[in-house]
């Protein structure tokens, strides 16, 4: 590295030896790129022969890469270093070309003074490649394909190296390593064609590609830099079928003119090669090779034909030519490729106009586009250094600079160079400057360019004028403040200033002036007297104090200048309205929050002051439910919110000003009323009292029911969650969470036959979370034909606690069978009674035909008379005896047959709010036909149910007294049954509602078909309940219609007829009372008992 070193600073000393020989006009400095900074390039005052003091050198152009010291004119390098590869005019040098950085010197004689004009001197700086860069394959992995049976010593191009060093820096050598496989078939040799090294591939032996069809073998490529940079690369050899002849193209060198700004699509030449093999092997694709990346983004090739279009937009003064290969590679399974060299040279259009840059010269400063110059600078003395310059070339580049109006400045050329696209001028004085007839001058360049049509473009330039003098006017005071009212008129007077100066004559001549341009827009300031005018409408909401500076010039040579401070504050009016911070104001409360909270703060506020500003607030409409706190600007409730009811208010607030006359304005309010968890789930699916049947045999996730349920409130306090908290002691369900769908969680067994009652679950995701519970009712067994037992279950279930597990029964198969088999003793038993009870009414209602219907005999034996029922919760005991004999057997049997099949227990409960669940009484749950025509939402009486004969031959009537509404009738007994009354596999009865003389009645019609046939068959008899209570119409009875079957009927009063159509009463066991007197009504054929 130290050798190297040396090598460059002798280098140096040997150039700036050349150079010192340089005419002055034309120096030259050579210089290796990347120097570190501040290496000496070369020293411009030794150079000229100019001595290294009285002189002041500054560097003009040739930034950021250069520096000058002032003193000695030494230039060096910075810290950004030369790069010969980047820098903009060396991208695209041909092989051979030199770099060059241009750069700008002025000299200013700092004994002679600046009157003497400073010198411009222009050099440039070659720069000197050196070995920074590795050679580059285009690729890590090169292929080629060499088609087999190739003679020996054919050549192969391989795809060269490119090195963006120049010269001795470049590419110098190419080197090939086989391994064993092809040590004996390949060799390397390099041909140079036009200064450029081309790597070919030299065929030693045969190949055959049945043998082995690829060969990897590596190139090496070596610059010729000092030390030497190498790099690498895989070339693999790919044995292919034989093509041999390689594309021609028809020239050696394609070039062509571009106009720049072409469009896109344009074509710029084609080039065109041939190949004289056929088929495959002769067709042709042209591609781009060793293109840069301006090349690949300004063109491409169209791959069959070869011509060459615009694919972006081309710009001269950014790339003025492009070089690169286009390479033609037939098609060929062992296709070969020749390659050629094209150059586009962009020709120009005249689309730039010239540029103007105006700068200091030497000790001559500008700033802000102001260049100052005392009256007593002699004639010829420069003011700035104009730059002229066109992007565009030829004549479209030659510029015309002159200087506009009548002005004492002129143009003169600062270089001798003849530079047609950048051309310098000094900007100089051509008479002396007279600081008392013209202060300053505004001096316009203009620069018209030769193309067609020309460009033209301006510049300008101010220059001041100073005075000279001794003594500086004075203020006193020093600060003048004043108070002025806003809403003035333009040309109002401010105030007056007065200043004076110790000088005489014209140097004691002032002239006042306001220094801040800014104020200068608000303030004119009479130059003469000192009176301060406002110019324009002032403000005081925009500005409320004004200060400035005020100067008073004397006219002296030099002149002198005192200043001043001017404030003006500038008093308020109303002029403004009242100003909410925000367009419309949103807040948001939780419902439930009492009355007289805040529910919101706004700000207002009033650009005016004092009284002014002052602001009252108003709540509009006030309809009572908002205030609003004047000073805080806090909005209040006087109610409480609940978000289900009103989820939202708006109103508007109007803010008035104290001002005279006041002002107003109004915003927008909107109160959004967040939720709180004040309302708890809801179930809407099912119903408590429902059910769902499965099968035993039913597989794990099955769907078995979906609770449904809703909640009012929203957000996490609607958001529902569903557990099974009771009901499930043996895990046979599952429920989602999310969805409250029960799935079955595993298989059922024999224990779990019955009915199972899920308690579930529905809480909320609020704080605190709010429930519901829901009952699930799953009845599991292999048929659900009693559909009665199933409602009986139901029923039971929902009048037990909660806390007791409803979840089928150990012995249920053995309670089934057992119910069917008792009630199937009781149903035969009950028909046969029923058979001789008829038979035996029957008879004796002919007997009494044949002997007459007596009023008043008490009749002993009626099967039909109602029995004796439990009273004040004991036993079932006839009164004094009295009770029908052959009624009780019957009653025993039948109710013995339902406790034994139903295992009901008797209890003395209230079920007036029990749902409408109906029990065959009758018959025991092994009947499921008849328990299905048990099922009404109507209370009437469980009968069986025949069609009524329409040719009954005679009607009998009966007024039955029915218990209340909602409660369940059995035969024989005035007892009522609800699904509250349950409890596990009992029931409770019901204590009579109604007193007998507020019973009320149902019309009962039964008949016989045939008279003489009833005696024989008393199956055939019909029993019409017409479902109809006195006061009741036929379009109210239940949906379930008549009930026809065997009617027991009540303990309390009936009507009777007889034969005759008298109308008797009899004793009943249960009032007690004796036998009244019997009316005779012939021809109705009905008898009443009261």
């Amino acid at each position: 590295m130290a050798a190297l070193r040396w090598e460059v600073l002798l280098y140096l000393a040997v150039v700036l030896l050349v150079s010192c020989s340089a005419a002055p006009t034309d120096i030259l400095y050579r210089v290796p790129e990347e120097q570190p900074p501040n290496t000496l390039i070369g020293s411009l005052a030794s150079d000229q022969g100019l001595p290294d003091t009285g002189h002041l050198y500054k560097l003009e152009v040739g930034t950021p890469y250069l520096r000058v010291d002032g003193k000695t004119g030494d230039i060096y390098t910075t810290e950004i270093p030369i790069d010969r590869e980047t820098l903009r005019d060396c991208r695209n040098l041909f092989e051979g070309d030199k770099c060059f950085l241009e750069f700008e010197v002025s000299i200013t004689d700092m004994v002679k003074g600046i009157g003497s004009g400073p010198r411009l001197i222009e050099g440039r700086i070659e720069v000197l490649d050196i070995n920074d860069n590795t050679p580059q394959f285009s690729s890590p992995i090169l292929t080629l394909s060499i088609p087999e049976n190739t003679h020996i010593g054919a050549l192969f191009s391989i795809p060269m190296a490119t090195d963006r060093d120049s010269g001795s820096n470049g590419v110098a050598e190419y080197s090939l390593s086989t391994g064993p496989d092809a040590d004996q078939l390949f060799s390397l040799q390099v041909a140079v064609d036009s200064d450029e090294k081309l790597p070919q591939l030299v065929v030693m032996g045969n190949l055959d590609r049945e043998k082995k069809d690829s060969y990897d073998l590596n190139i090496r490529v070596v610059d010729g830099g000092k030390p030497p940079r190498v790099s690498s690369a895989l070339l693999r050899v790919t044995v292919t079928d034989q093509n041999d002849n390689a594309p021609k193209f028809e020239r050696s060198h394609y070039e062509a003119e571009l106009p720049e700004n072409s469009q896109q699509g344009h074509s710029v030449l084609q080039v065109r090669a041939n190949d004289a093999d056929t088929g495959t092997n002769g067709e042709i694709d042209y591609s781009l090779h060793q293109a840069s990346d301006t090349v690949q983004r300004l063109l491409r090739i169209d791959r069959s034909t070869g011509i060459i279009y615009v694919k972006g937009l081309v710009d001269r003064e950014e790339e003025s030519f492009l070089k690169f290969f286009v390479v033609a590679k037939d098609r060929g399974p062992n296709s070969k490729s020749s390659k050629v060299l094209v150059t586009i040279n962009v020709r120009d259009q005249n689309d730039n106009a010239p540029a103007i840059e105006i700068r200091g010269i030497g000790l001559v400063i500008h700033q802000d586009g102001v260049a100052n110059i005392s009256e007593d600078m002699p004639i010829g003395t420069p003011v700035a250094l104009v730059q002229v310059s066109d992007r565009d070339e030829g004549e479209n580049a030659v510029v015309t600079c002159v200087v506009a109006g009548d002005v004492p400045f002129q143009l003169r050329p600062a270089s001798e160079s003849a530079n047609d696209r950048k051309r310098k001028y000094f900007l100089q004085t051509t008479t002396l400057l007279d600081y008392e007839r013209v202060k300053d001058y505004r001096i316009e360049i203009v620069a018209v360019d030769s193309g067609n049509p020309a460009l033209s473009s301006t510049n300008s330039l101010r220059v001041q004028v100073t005075d000279m003098n001794d003594n500086t006017p004075n203020f006193s005071p020093a600060m003048i403040e004043v108070d002025f009212a806003e809403g003035n008129q333009p040309g109002d007077k401010v105030l007056d200033v007065i200043a004076t100066d110790a000088d005489s004559g014209t140097n004691a001549e002032l002239a006042y002036s306001i220094i801040e341009l800014s104020a200068a827009r608000l303030f004119e300031i009479d130059a003469n007297t000192g009176e301060v005018r406002v110019k324009n409408l002032l403000d005081r909401e925009e500005t409320e104090r004004y200060e400035f500076r005020v100067a008073a010039a004397d006219k002296g040579v030099p002149s002198k200048t005192g200043t001043a401070t001017v404030v003006i504050n500038v008093l308020d009016r109303n002029d403004n309205d009242p100003k909410f911070m925000l367009s419309g104001y949103s807040f948001s409360v939780i419902e439930n929050m009492a009355p007289l909270n805040p529910v919101g703060v706004v700000t207002v506020t009033d650009h005016d002051k004092g009284e002014n500003a002052r602001v009252r607030l108003f709540v509009e409409p006030d309809n009572g439910k908002f205030v609003i706190q004047n000073g805080t600007g806090t909005i209040l409730s006087s109610i409480s919110f609940d978000r289900e009811k009103e989820s939202t208010y708006t109103f508007r607030l109007k803010a008035v000003d104290a001002g005279d006359p006041p002002r107003s304005s109004y915003v927008g309010v909107t109160i959004n009323v967040l939720d709180e968890n004040d309302n708890a789930p809801y179930v809407t699916k099912p119903a408590n009292s429902s059910y769902t049947y499965m099968s035993p045999v039913t597989a794990p996730d099955t769907s078995v029911e979906v609770v449904e349920a809703e909640d009012i409130d929203s957000g996490p306090n609607a958001e529902l969650i569903y557990t099974i908290t009771g009901g499930n002691p043996y895990g046979l369900f599952h429920i989602s969470p999310s969805s409250g769908e029960i799935t079955l969680a595993q298989e059922f067994t024999g224990k779990h036959n019955g009915l199972h009652r899920l308690v579930v679950r529905v809480s909320d995701k609020g704080k605190p979370p709010r429930h519901t519970t829901a009952l699930v009712h799953v009845f599991v067994n292999d048929t659900k034909s009693n559909v009665s037992l199933i409602e009986a279950l139901v029923g039971h279930s929902l009048y037990t606690p909660l806390d007791r597990d409803i979840a089928g029964d150990p012995n249920y198969a053995l309670t089934q069978r057992s119910n069917i088999l008792y009630g199937s003793l009781a149903g035969i038993a009950g028909v046969i009674l029923v058979i001789v009870a008829v038979m035996v009414i029957r008879h004796r209602l002919q007997k009494d035909t044949k002997s007459g219907y007596q009023a008043g005999k008490k009749e002993s034996k009626d099967l039909y008379a109602p029995k004796q029922g439990p009273k004040n919760g004991k036993g079932k005991k006839s009164k004094k005896g009295k009770a029908p004999k052959p009624a009780k057997p019957l009653e025993e049997d039948e109710e013995a047959s339902l406790q034994k099949g139903l295992k009901f227990n008797l209890i003395n409960d209230n079920v007036n709010d029990s749902p409408r669940i109906h029990l065959p009484l009758n018959y025991p749950p092994g009947s499921p036909d008849l328990g299905r025509h048990y099922r009404s939402n109507s209370p009437l009486p469980s009968i069986q149910l025949q069609p009524q004969s329409p040719s009954a031959s005679k009607k009998h009537q009966a007024v039955q007294d029915l218990p209340a509404t909602n409660t369940f009738v059995g035969t024989g007994d005035n007892n009522s049954t609800g699904s509250d009354q349950y409890s596990d596999y009992s029931y409770k009865a019901n204590p009579p509602k109604y007193s007998s003389k507020q019973l009320p009645h149902r019309r009962v019609t039964f008949s016989t078909a045939n008279q003489a046939q009833d005696l024989q068959d008393a199956s055939q008899h019909s029993y019409y309940d017409s479902g109809l209570e006195e006061s009741e119409t036929p379009s109210s009875k239940s949906s379930s219609g008549p009930r026809i079957g065997p009617l027991a009927l009540p303990e309390d009063h009936y009507e009777r007829t007889t034969p005759d159509g008298s109308i008797g009463e009899m004793e009943h066991p249960e009032n007690g009372g004796a036998s009244s007197s019997i009316e005779a009504e012939r021809g109705s054929g009905q008898k009443r008992l009261p």
